[in-house]
């Protein structure tokens, strides 16, 4: 093994890609601007509309009512909601987004109140709607308010006392500390964000050092080299390696610095206390760590598939697919209830993305660690020998 002949294939590979801009793009540009912008334009975006649509006074259909004008009236009077004309086709224009929402009275429902009978009250809203929701939760607010009166009006006429309705108090202390906190909730992303910038940063390079050394005719030559084919591929799977590595440092670096920002502005804002998480470094220098063996094995697969590959175009087409089946066990990672155990530790990307969720929350789970390292490891080391191996086969490096 010569380290000189690697380095030598890895410095030539370096100064070419530097030289190619939609590998600049796609190692800069794209971590470094479009995350964050993407970050806190949709931040953003998402509390203008909730704002919006909290600020909105719902319009909601009453059905039925007349014979209960006490109830009738109080709804009227609340500031919240604005009450239009009843009609049939309520459920139409909820699902049109005319009204929000609709609460059905039922026939006697005052004298069904005052006579201390059992009724009932159905709203109907549009499922998944945030306006719609808003508006079916003010109606929600009015009769669990006037529900709470009338059992308090029956005890008081019964000389009851109301502290028999409550005899216990619940309540909920957080014992976790911020540090944790914080980590639990920006763990879900982290990982994630790693994941897809570690595929992202080594696709193009990938396809430029194999597929697309094919069509600009210099792969004869590169061959003609008196290097060694498994130096050449080490030499070209470093590269890629770096670009993956530095895009996800970059994106790193962009990502924290945008969420300092939001947190900057969100301490300003009415209700910006809750967004004061704090980020553990010791922790994402852990998270970093357990990530590189999977950037090694991401980079050797890309650099197998593209090497197989007869142009670049051809290279795209067989890379792109493999994004799905990368993301989906990384979404997977990040859902709720899906913990760590020994056979999830070796499904790969899965078993990294769950380690660094319990790793920013302050959980160190060794033998997982050591397990989720280890296997990750020998995944790597497979997909180099594949690499190295289809790369000493010239029906594979000649392709036509």
């Amino acid at each position: 093994m010569s380290l000189r002949n690697i380095f030598i294939v890895y410095r030539k590979e370096l100064l070419d890609l530097l030289r190619d801009r939609r590998t600049i793009i796609s190692m800069i540009v794209v971590p470094v601007l479009i995350m964050p912008l993407l970050m806190i334009g949709m931040g953003g975006a998402a509390v203008k509309v909730i704002t919006q649509a909290r600020q909105e006074i719902p319009k909601v259909m009453v059905l039925g009512g007349e014979d209960s004008p006490k109830t009738l009236s109080a709804l009227r009077a609340l500031e919240t909601i604005r009450i239009v004309p009843a009609g049939s086709d309520y459920t139409n224009q909820i699902a049109d987004k005319v009204i929000r929402a609709a609460v059905e009275i039922p026939k006697g429902f005052d004298d069904a109140l005052h006579d201390g009978e059992r009724t009932s009250i159905r709203i109907y809203v549009y499922g998944g709607e945030i306006r719609s929701s808003f508006g079916a939760e003010a109606l929600k607010d009015f009769f669990n308010h006037l529900r709470d009166t009338t059992v308090s009006e029956r005890m008081v006429a019964r000389n009851v006392p109301e502290k028999l309705l409550h005899p216990l108090d619940i309540r909920q202390t957080n014992v976790a500390p911020p540090k944790k906190v914080s980590g639990n909730l920006i763990g879900a992303i982290i990982p994630y964000i790693i994941i897809l910038m570690c595929m992202t940063g080594a696709m193009y390079p990938a396809i430029d050092l194999t597929a697309g050394e094919k069509e600009r005719g210099t792969m004869e030559t590169l061959l003609c080299s008196p290097v060694a084919r498994t130096h050449l591929v080490l030499g070209k799977c470093l590269m890629v390696l770096t670009a993956s590595v530095v895009t996800t440092l970059l994106s790193l670096t962009s990502t924290g610095l945008s969420f300092l920002l939001a947190k900057k502005l969100a301490s300003g804002m009415p209700g910006g206390a809750a967004f004061l998480l704090t980020m553990d470094l010791p922790a994402l220098a852990a998270v970093f760590v357990m990530m590189l063996p999977m950037a090694i094995f991401f980079s050797a697969t890309m650099l197998t598939i593209a090497l197989f590959s007869r142009t670049s175009k051809e290279a795209q087409s067989y890379l792109q697919p493999l994004m799905i089946v990368v993301i989906i066990p990384a979404v997977a990672g990040i859902l709720p209830g899906v913990e760590l155990n020994a056979w999830l530790a070796l499904i790969p990307v899965l078993n990294v993305s769950l380690v660094s969720k319990e790793i920013l929350s302050g959980t160190y789970h060794w033998n997982y660690i050591a397990l989720i390292f280890g296997s990750t490891c020998v995944y790597a080391t497979a997909a180099l020998s594949m690499a190295v191996a289809l790369f000493k086969r010239e029906s594979v490096l000649f392709r036509t």
